[in-house]
């Protein structure tokens, strides 16, 4: 069955179909969560909580085509949500047993994820709609409620931050461009 047909039927309250479509897109959801959450814990929560969210109020889902975007848009409110119940500093003891790639490795996806984190909320959103959900243009201006020029502009603005924050060069001494983002 295609996922248009499973959103359909889930509208139409199907329950199985909306289980099947949470587990169809649940790593891209728990992906997502975590870069908002930065833990696996409250990634696990938000994910649980957009679920939960999801089957209340699937029936008010009014156009089939942009279930993820709906879904999304229900994460990243779970995710706020959470990061307000609890101001967290990320760990960096479970960084100990690991071998000298692996912590490179390690570091240089905190710092990335450091950076987005330091970015203004309508540029974080932008920047993990976009390259880390693979939403389209027109999907992240849904979900964002703006237009699509103005996603454009928070993209670019996003990226150029993150260059600055994160110095400029990669991990491998190589100026970071606008296509390495």
């Amino acid at each position: 069955m295609n996922e248009l047909t499973l959103v359909k039927k889930a509208i139409k309250g199907n329950r199985e179909c909306l289980e099947e479509l949470l587990v169809l897109h649940g790593d891209q959801l728990y992906r997502t969560a975590y870069l908002y959450v930065r833990n696996r814990e409250d990634a696990l929560d938000v994910v649980q909580e957009t679920s939960y969210k999801a089957f209340l109020s699937i029936g008010q889902l009014k156009n089939e085509k942009y279930f993820l975007t709906w879904l999304t848009k229900i994460l990243i409110n779970c995710s706020y949500d959470v990061l307000k119940k609890s101001k967290k500093e990320l760990p960096l003891s479970n960084m100990i047993e690991l071998t000298t790639d692996e912590r490179e490795k390690r570091e240089e996806n905190l710092d990335l994820l450091e950076a987005i984190n330091r970015l203004n909320e309508k540029h974080k959103n932008a920047i993990i709609l976009f390259y880390f959900q693979d939403l389209s243009i027109s999907e992240v201006a849904k979900v964002m409620k703006i237009p699509e020029n103005t996603v454009k502009t928070f993209l670019s603005r996003g990226k150029a931050r993150l260059k600055k924050l994160l110095g400029g060069m990669n991990y491998n001494g190589e100026k970071i461009t606008s296509k390495s983002i």
